[in-house]
């Protein structure tokens, strides 16, 4: 496995065609805005090497019985579930910001499970062709990026319907080694730091729309792929010196959109080709699956952070035994550990799939995306209480640093006594970074999937007959039947098999 090091030299030697504010971006690692994102996701690989965290960071290969990086393993028992969530946890607790790795680690479990269906369908041989793939990014220890989302220009139409048929990524030639594709795809989480592009389907295709039913692996520095990077509230602090203006001094995360302008994809790279079916089958486990990673582990970890600064910022001020501040953050600690339950559950709830692999509860991965979607604004406004409104008004760390103005920084900023100004503002910046920059978890609101996307799942899968059966048992309008949970089938409910 790579060393932190290692894969800060593979990203430099992978020199991807990547823009930000309009030039191309010379070296990622040499970038002063880039670098942070890029050490994120190196503290991963550094965390991965480290024995205290063996057990949760590594597995052993199905594939080829050597010991790898979680990030690259498809999980294999209920343990391996339980063991992602607490590894993405972990990693966000420490980062204080995304790490980047968990869309791509989703994807992988996504395509292995699809395309192992898929060829049980149609007699295809996409599961051999990404078994291959995954065993290369396992010894390699690569980490890709998911391409799901399009996009999707006009979105009362159609992809077939678009006025620009790129809106949708397609293929626009077939050739007798493999296809090109055009399109793009967005909201591409660590995609200046990727090794690989896994893309994805986003939505149901239907039979004339065979040329979007594509999926497929290419390395992020193909020709024809460019990455435009996105721009996010106060990036362009981590040009500056002072260090405490950036909120989280170590880290940050990057997004934006990735172009396919004609690339070539050979056919072993290939693992969907105009199955129509299919894009529903793989949103189903990537959405599922990533909801308990990102929407649970992952936010639950960040929220770590957030809880330790509402109270540390709290006793900064002298707030730290007010009853309605400790009341506060007592209603973060309990929102948070809800959707760690909810997590939690969706990976003990987990069931051996056809593939051979497992796969989490799928209704309760929504529920767990739902619940952090739903809580995050609140858990803004309470991170947001104990600190006032000095996150949004305090001067820079130049003018704590002036000889001229300094002194009144220094002397007006202050809260407890005994608490350093500089202490105060370091966490106020944190709290600000954390709320507005680019630490904010304002895209947990569609992140990995809108809350409509969690109720209509919800709907659809719940067994209303059986609930319905329940209420007419109790108010004697129908026998009681001897019906139980079924929790291993996705959360749905069943009659037990007699």
């Amino acid at each position: 496995m790579k060393t932190a090091e290692q894969y800060i030299e593979s990203i430099r030697e992978l020199n991807a065609t990547v823009y930000l504010f309009g030039k191309k971006v010379k070296s990622v690692p040499d970038d002063p805005i880039l670098r942070p994102s890029l050490d994120a996701v190196a503290r991963t690989y550094q965390m991965t090497t480290r024995p205290e965290y063996e057990d949760l960071m590594t597995d052993t290969s199905h594939l080829t019985g050597e010991k790898i990086s979680r990030f690259t393993h498809v999980p294999m028992s209920v343990d391996d579930l339980v063991k992602k969530v607490r590894m993405v946890r972990l990693l966000a607790s420490r980062i204080a910001t995304c790490f980047q790795r968990c869309g791509g680690l989703d994807g992988m479990i996504t395509m292995y499970h699809t395309t192992y269906e898929v060829d049980q369908q149609f007699g295809t041989q996409y599961h051999q062709r990404f078994r291959k793939w995954l065993e290369y990014m396992q010894k390699e220890d690569l980490f890709p990026t998911a391409g799901v989302m399009d996009p999707k220009g006009d979105r009362s139409l159609r992809p077939a319907d678009q006025a620009d048929k790129d809106l949708y990524l397609r293929v626009v030639e077939e050739r007798q080694d493999g296809v090109v594709v055009c399109g793009a795809k967005a909201h591409q989480t660590g995609l200046t730091n990727a090794h690989e592009l896994l893309v994805i389907p986003c939505r149901a295709m239907r039979e004339h729309e065979k040329e979007y039913a594509i999926a497929f692996a290419v390395p992020s520095n193909t020709k024809g792929v460019t990455h435009i990077v996105g721009r996010q509230s106060c990036d362009t602090r981590r040009l500056e010196s002072c260090r405490m203006d950036w909120g989280n001094v170590r880290y940050a995360c990057v997004e934006g959109l990735t172009v396919f302008d004609h690339v070539f994809v050979p056919w072993d790279r290939v693992f969907l080709h105009g199955e129509t079916q299919a894009p529903v089958r793989a949103m189903e486990i990537f959405g599922g699956t990533h909801r308990i990673t990102s929407g649970g582990g992952c936010v639950v970890g960040s929220y770590d952070v957030w809880i330790g600064a509402a109270a540390l910022v709290a006793e900064y001020n002298g707030l730290k035994n007010v009853e309605h501040i400790k009341h506060t953050i007592s209603k973060m600690i309990l929102d948070q550990q809800a959707i760690m339950g909810c997590a939690m559950d969706a990976a003990w709830e987990g069931a051996k799939a056809p593939s051979g692999g497992y796969l989490n509860n799928m209704l309760m991965g929504n529920v767990t995306k739902y619940l952090s979607s739903q809580t995050g604004f609140e858990m803004l406004k309470y991170l947001n209480e104990p600190a006032g409104g000095l996150p949004l008004t305090m001067p820079s760390e130049e003018d704590l640093r002036s000889k001229e103005i300094g002194q009144y920084v220094e002397k007006y900023l202050k809260g407890k006594a005994e608490v350093p100004t500089e202490y105060r503002m370091r966490i106020m910046r944190l709290i600000e970074n954390m709320s507005v920059g680019n630490n904010h978890r304002l895209g947990e609101l569609h992140g990995a999937g809108s809350p409509q996307t969690q109720i209509r799942y919800a709907y659809e899968t719940c067994n209303l007959e059986y609930l319905k059966h329940l209420a007419k048992v109790a108010a004697g309008i129908e026998e009681e039947e001897e019906l139980s949970l079924s929790p291993k089938k996705n959360g749905r409910l069943s009659k037990v098999s007699k």
